[in-house]
């Protein structure tokens, strides 16, 4: 499994996307799209948003985006049971 998150230092809601993944020792690479603009390019063209945090989880051949911090969709698709 591999898993993305957008994000830029001032988001409340990457920090708890973060914690979350961190929380369940989830490795993830950060891009962060306030000083990397092809990485916000990259964030725009999967998601067609501006807003952050952007989560994409490769996973079984599969790619899911989520959008902003949705907790149940996350740990759903990274298959965490709390």
């Amino acid at each position: 499994m591999k898993v993305i998150i957008y994000t830029t230092p001032t988001c409340v809601f990457c920090q708890q996307t973060k914690k979350l993944l961190e929380e369940h020792q989830i490795e993830y690479e950060e891009k962060n799209v306030a000083a990397d603009t092809q990485a916000a390019k990259e964030m725009v063209d999967l998601s067609h948003q501006m807003g952050v945090p952007v989560v994409v989880v490769e996973k079984d051949n599969t790619q899911e985006v989520v959008v902003g911090f949705d907790k149940v969709r996350l740990m759903q698709i990274l298959g965490i049971n709390d």
